[in-house]
């Protein structure tokens, strides 16, 4: 049963009502996320899962790009590059520019595990979103488009789904 909120506590344009609802809204989104790694392999952890999408979503990649755009230490990425590439998800090539420098790179099977994941939360998000009254999908994906380009993520490159216009 959903809880009431009081909404007319404060307004929306309140910064501090914006971020309680963007802190619930991410309870939500990391427990969605968690649920479909378990669901399609559960070793893989939030993290490895994030760099398997970034690989993905941005092509390969050399270990400090890696570290880059996940914002953690080059030895952080490392150990989690040694983990997926144990578990057959990553492979390392020598980059052709600059043959001293490994490029990481998506397998078939790390591949497998973001469309598997993905359609997980897909479906799951599917299910919340049919529960909302449908004229607030529209000012959702309008405020969830702002966000993330202010967050600078890359936008998702699924198709989009038939009645979801």
């Amino acid at each position: 049963m959903p809880i009431a909120h009081d909404r007319s506590a404060h307004s929306a344009e309140d910064p501090e009502r914006v971020v309680a609802a963007l802190l619930t809204a991410s309870r939500l989104l990391v427990a969605i996320a968690a649920k479909s790694l378990a669901a399609v392999e559960e070793t893989l952890t939030l993290p490895q899962y994030r760099l398997l999408v970034i690989l993905d979503s941005r092509g390969p990649s050399s270990l400090a790009g890696l570290a880059e755009a996940l914002d953690v230490n080059p030895s952080t990425a490392l150990r989690m590059v040694e983990r997926l590439t144990a578990a057959g998800m990553l492979e390392k090539t020598v980059n052709p520019a600059r043959r001293r420098e490994v490029q990481l790179r998506l397998t078939g099977a790390g591949w497998q595990a973001v469309r598997e994941v993905t359609e997980h939360r897909r479906t799951e998000l599917s299910r919340i979103v049919a529960a909302m009254p449908a004229e607030e999908r529209g000012r959702l994906v309008s405020a969830l488009e702002a966000f993330t380009e202010a967050g600078g993520e890359m936008p998702e490159q699924l198709p989009v789904l038939p009645g979801w216009h």
